[in-house]
């Protein structure tokens, strides 16, 4: 099972408070485990202007204002750049199948401020990793759903409606889901 560049979309059952209605894209994925950032969770309260100022970083007045995201519970103090491929810093940004990139250094926060970067992007806080085998496990005990990624969900639809967006590009209506597993 190959997960890298799709969707995870948690389920009604979810025991985790912290993924209740999560969607993340997954970034990476191997024997080693995987890695991905919550694409639906906006940080309450922090904007990027104001992160740009606590990293004394200098905004133009042409700078780009980007969503802030919670990208999961692991490593909160630090922040991943998720952004259309279009732009990279050579071996320090991870290219993401399906035409994404994901960039955790200095640099791109500074492009962005200056109006440059790449054309879409959001930065996570912290992400989501899970160690070999756990994220397969909470897929077989229905804590999760896998897709492809629908177009415009990562960076064009609205945070709140992702979850149901996602769900509904599947041809499954949020209502109809229950927090219940079973096998037939």
């Amino acid at each position: 099972m190959e997960l890298a560049g799709q969707i995870l979309i948690a389920m009604p059952g979810m025991a985790d408070p912290r993924f209740d209605r999560s969607v993340i894209l997954i970034c990476a994925h191997s024997g080693e485990g995987a890695m991905g950032l919550i694409v639906n969770k906006p940080a309450e309260d922090l904007t990027f202007p104001d992160l740009l100022q606590k990293l004394a970083i200098h905004r133009a007045r042409e700078g780009r204002d980007i969503r802030v995201h919670m990208g999961g519970p692991v490593d909160r103090g630090r922040g991943f750049v998720l952004h259309s491929s279009d732009w990279q810093a050579g071996k320090a940004t991870l290219k993401v199948p399906g035409g994404y990139g994901m960039t955790a250094t200095l640099d791109i926060l500074e492009a962005l401020a200056k109006g440059g970067g790449p054309e879409r992007a959001f930065l996570a806080l912290g992400y989501s990793g899970w160690g070999p085998g756990q994220i397969e496990s909470e897929i077989a005990r229905n804590d999760w759903l896998t897709a492809a990624v629908p177009e415009g969900l990562v960076f064009g639809a609205e945070d709140r409606s992702k979850w149901g967006d996602a769900l509904k590009a599947m041809g499954i209506d949020p209502l109809s889901l229950s927090a219940a597993a079973g096998r037939a």
